[in-house]
């Protein structure tokens, strides 16, 4: 049997009084809460504490240079915040200040795209290859020929164009997808202030045993291959999509004015019948027919 053990009367003392005065009372809690509370020293020196945050972000199609930038920035700034990319081009300013007050941040830091200029074409005389079914034929994937017109190096405007147009339509030489040799030719030529483009398949006619040598040109021949369109050029810009109009076509005329003035037509040779059946009528008021003699002769 184990003993009950003795009560120690010193144990069960009252506190002492240094613990009276380190220990604070105990706040008493109520339903509405806690009853009391212990007030908050104010320290004489308030700290200042800075909480500005840094939205870092750009727009789409954004070249590699600028990109690797925009990372560099983040690494550099440990109090920023990334997001994705911004597409909208009309409401990007409220867009972008949105993007802020939901990521709580007071400032931001946009990359845009700087790439320029930029020109925008009417689409005119298109003929797709399936609707042409020409004989040419060139493999896929294989480099073209760019050939120009000699009209292309008189106005500044041409030569801007042609240097757009070798960027977009050149194959950079050894593109992984891209075939070494070229089986083919893109033409470009000037006529109207129009750019008319054509395909053409480069033929060697040549059998397995009477291979044609390298330089054989006379025996080279240009076979269609399709499609066919027209550009007529509108306006050419400074920036990607936007900017200061460097060039704008005297010539251009859109195709709702072309419609507006083909209806015009139409309706002018419709005001012409109905001005000839009106002075029809009004030269025989004018000019009244004397009775016949006869006009009664095969009613009886």
């Amino acid at each position: 049997m184990g003993k009950k053990r003795k009560h120690n009367e010193s144990e069960a003392s009252a506190p002492t009084k240094q613990d009276a005065e380190f220990a604070p009372d105990r706040p008493k809690r109520t339903l509405l809460g806690w009853k009391n509370k212990p007030e908050e020293k104010e320290t004489d020196s308030q700290v200042f504490r800075n909480k500005e945050k840094v939205l870092v972000t750009c727009s789409r199609r954004i070249n590699f240079r600028y990109r690797h930038l925009m990372l560099n920035m983040v690494s550099l700034l440990p109090h920023c915040k990334k997001d994705n990319k911004v597409e909208s081009k009309e409401t990007k300013g409220a867009t972008l200040n949105e993007l802020v007050e939901l990521r709580n941040c007071s400032s931001c830091l946009f990359f845009e795209s700087p790439h320029g200029p930029s020109v925008k074409f009417l689409v005119k005389a298109v003929h797709t290859m399936e609707e042409l079914k020409l004989t040419g034929n060139h493999l896929k994937g294989s480099r073209p020929i760019l050939t120009f017109s000699s009209n292309f190096d008189k106005d500044p405007h041409w030569k801007l164009l042609k240097e757009l147009l070798l960027q977009i339509f050149a194959t950079p030489k050894d593109f992984r997808k891209a075939k070494p040799y070229h089986d083919h030719v893109f033409v470009f030529s000037i006529l109207d202030n129009h750019i008319w483009f054509r395909n053409y398949q480069i033929s060697i006619p040549h059998t397995e045993a009477n291979k044609v040598d390298r330089g054989g040109l006379e025996k080279m021949t240009l076979v269609e291959v399709g499609p066919r369109f027209c550009l007529n050029p509108i306006k050419i810009f400074g920036g990607s999509f936007g900017g200061p109009t460097l060039y704008e076509n005297p010539f251009y005329v859109s195709p709702n004015l072309e419609r507006a003035m083909k209806k015009k037509q139409k309706a002018s040779k419709f005001a012409k019948k109905v001005k000839a059946k009106t002075r029809r009528k009004m030269h025989e008021l004018s000019n009244h027919l004397e009775p016949d003699e006869f006009a009664d002769l095969w009613t009886e």
